[in-house]
């Protein structure tokens, strides 16, 4: 799927399925909150949600003290809602309407989180380009979380087709200019009461000198 339609598909979902109905809903994020207490980031860090669309990740963070927030999504209508839900406090949040495939930093991250993004992108081409991006900008040293299906979660997302990970192909995926931290299986229960089997793997970026 090109960026055109992966775009058109995204606003269509978001525009036509309620907040609390889309099968990603998870109103208390505490397992990335939990990565984020684990790597012992200053509030200063500079954060960045890939796919974050409404989640609520981004305002927990505030609620904490995070200081530098960045929430980048392909649908317009996803940030419009999260910035209404959080009214004034969305002015403290750094919103990028994209296509991860297209962005081009602009500033160097602390921690990179991506929950359920990166398994949408099933080409090599689409892969190696992500990676390409991904590493482009961390800081060195910088932090990054990746969740996707795994091997016993769902073969499709909104009628898109995934691509499943093991702890050792996730881990794969990166191994070029990342080192991995630690990695766990997952589950997630959807609003309709059906449990999504993730995979979680925590990396490091490799030091250059």
């Amino acid at each position: 799927m090109d960026a055109y339609k992966r775009k058109e598909h995204w606003e269509r979902v978001y525009s036509n399925v309620a907040p609390d109905r889309v099968s990603w809903y998870q109103p208390e994020p505490l397992n990335p909150l939990a990565f984020v207490q684990k790597f012992e980031l200053p509030f200063t860090a500079r954060i960045i949600d890939v796919g974050g669309g409404d989640s609520f990740l981004a305002e927990r963070l505030l609620e904490q003290g995070y200081e530098h927030i960045t929430v980048l999504d392909i649908s317009e209508t996803a940030v419009e809602r999260a910035r209404a839900r959080l009214g004034s406090q969305a002015a403290r949040i750094k919103w990028i309407v994209k296509d991860i495939l297209d962005f081009v930093p602009e500033e160097r991250y602390d921690l990179w989180y991506d929950r359920a993004t990166f398994h949408f992108f099933t080409g090599a081409a689409e892969i190696a380009r992500y990676v390409e991006t991904a590493t482009s900008a961390l800081h060195s040293r910088g932090r990054m979380i990746i969740g996707t299906f795994s091997e016993q979660g769902p073969e499709k997302c909104s009628g898109i087709k995934v691509r499943q990970y093991s702890e050792n192909t996730l881990a794969a995926s990166f191994q070029q200019g990342f080192q991995k931290t630690g990695c766990m299986p997952l589950p997630h229960q959807t609003p309709s009461g059906s449990v999504q089997h993730f995979m979680f793997c925590s990396f490091q970026k490799k030091y250059v000198s």
